[in-house]
């Protein structure tokens, strides 16, 4: 009975402190709105500024829909689910984490509907059409039904045993598919989503490959993906691990950059490369799953007759779903602390790979282009900014 009290007080005091959060940072913007324009341009100021406030609102809401949806779950759901009969384990684990998948992204649509076709659109960003939204909508939940489906099955019967082999071998399942992900992510956008132009001929396209060689960095190719058909937000990306390792650039960001200020860009997330950031970031998500792992596969009797349930398979993993966003939601400050360092060691190393000035005009035309509000609330800060303030960053760059 403890640990589900505990989990369930952990869970209310994430919806009081996120809400808390966004009306923290409402306030804090709505004070700043009012000053001098700091490197945006006095327009650009004032719409980032509403357009910030506009998504904290959006963000409340959110917060308190999905709380209800999570009530719906621990009071109703759950035991829903449970009472449905399937006499193989493995196969009732598949069907009821499906239903449950299912179940949260229909709910979920009508804010994400809201997110691009009317606060994206009003501020200049959405160019998604319906039928290109609702494509992609039931393309990502095939692909995450078919991913969890796999997961379900495999864990089926493993968290059944208390052992701690059992869910070290869990732990272990989840780490190979997470890296597996990682490694298939480019493949995957290239295959269902989004049209990957190869630019390795080009004249920027052979700037960038000397920049990879310098850098020691072997791609996969360099890729121009149409980013422009959803979005109009600039953005650059190295994807995928090992053999898969791509360099993408959004059309958005090779018409609006010059060629040294995408080489810039680029030289930063060589720097991630070169510091090995995404492992380190697996290697802290492992810290995380290992440490949540070992609360769910080793839950007391008490807990399911806390929530009225049977001990099983489904229960447990649906329990782990509902209650880890919670827990990982306390664990950002420390996520995000590390993320910003990486961020300043990024942009030096950028600086020193290419230029100073080209970075510190790239990054300028970023955050105008995408109408980011330069200032965050610090406390705000601490628990949802995994990229320091842009003022800092260009003040390290001096």
């Amino acid at each position: 009975m403890a640990i589900a009290v505990f989990l369930l007080a952990v869970f209310f005091l994430s919806v009081v402190v996120s809400i808390a959060l966004s009306i923290m940072q409402i306030r804090y913007v709505k004070r700043l709105q009012g000053q001098k324009a700091e490197i945006l341009s006095d327009a650009v100021w004032q719409s980032a500024a509403e357009y910030s406030k506009v998504q904290e609102k959006v963000s409340i809401f959110s917060t308190i829909y999905n709380a209800v949806i999570f009530l719906w779950w621990i009071a109703f759901g759950l035991r829903f689910l449970d009472f449905i009969y399937i006499e193989s384990s493995a196969l009732k684990a598949v069907c009821l984490m499906a239903l449950f998948v299912c179940f949260n992204e229909i709910l979920t649509l009508p804010i994400n509907y809201y997110k691009s076709f009317i606060v994206d659109a009003k501020y200049g960003f959405n160019n998604t059409t319906k039928s290109i939204f609702t494509a992609d909508w039931v393309k990502s939940l095939v692909i995450t039904l078919l991913l969890v489906s796999a997961i379900a099955y495999i864990l089926s019967e493993i968290l059944l045993d208390y052992a701690i082999s059992r869910w070290i071998a869990v732990f272990f399942i989840l780490m190979i598919m997470l890296i597996a992900i990682n490694m298939l992510f480019p493949v995957i956008r290239a295959k269902f989503f989004d049209k990957f132009t190869p630019i390795d001929q080009t004249e920027l396209g052979a700037s960038i490959i000397a920049l990879l060689e310098k850098a020691g960095f072997k791609s996969k190719g360099v890729f121009c993906v149409d980013a422009s058909k959803r979005d109009t937000r600039l953005n650059a990306y190295f994807a995928g691990i090992g053999a898969t390792k791509s360099v993408v650039l959004y059309d958005t960001l090779v018409e609006k950059l010059s060629k040294d200020e995408i080489l810039a860009v680029l030289g930063h997330e060589l720097g991630h490369f070169r510091h090995k950031d995404i492992y380190k970031n697996i290697a802290v998500i492992g810290v995380l799953l290992f440490a949540f792992l070992a609360i769910f596969a080793n839950l007391p009797s008490g807990y399911f007759e806390f929530f009225g349930l049977q001990k099983s398979s489904h229960v447990i993993m649906l329990s782990f779903v509902l209650f880890s966003s919670p827990l990982f939601f306390f664990a950002a400050p420390l996520f995000n602390f590390i993320s910003r360092r990486n961020e300043f060691a990024a942009d030096q190393f950028g600086a020193e790979l290419t230029s100073k000035e080209a970075l510190k005009l790239a990054l300028i035309k970023l955050i105008n282009e995408n109408k980011s509000f330069p200032k965050k609330q610090p406390l705000y800060a601490l628990f949802y900014e995994t990229h320091p303030n842009i003022i800092e960053r260009l003040d390290r760059l001096q």
